[in-house]
């Protein structure tokens, strides 16, 4: 799914989903879970207002054992700030910093 379409569901997402939406868009593999600390690391760093919360695999809507084991794999290193899942509110700006990522 892209972020497009998430973005129309609701406005505010979970990073994990965001990363995997983002991920897709660039034909890229999202599973590797120091990928995605170096994505919150460079939005962190870009001052997109992020918002972390705990987030359960089941909550995500993880019904895909992978995803499961991402979240897992993440929670794992939560004293790391990169390692958290965030809110994120998926405005133009924000889509247009998270595009810019260079997977």
């Amino acid at each position: 799914m892209s972020l497009d379409e998430i973005r129309k569901k609701v406005i505010f997402h979970n990073s994990v989903d965001v990363w995997i939406a983002a991920c897709s868009e660039k034909n890229k593999s999202w599973t590797n879970p120091e990928d995605y600390k170096r994505f919150i690391s460079y939005l962190l760093k870009n001052n997109l207002n992020l918002k972390a919360f705990n987030l359960c695999a089941h909550e995500a809507g993880a019904t895909e054992d992978e995803k499961v084991k991402f979240t897992e794999l993440l929670s794992e290193t939560k004293d790391d700030p990169n390692s958290l899942t965030y809110t994120i509110k998926l405005s133009d700006s924000a889509l247009n910093t998270i595009r810019s990522y260079d997977l």
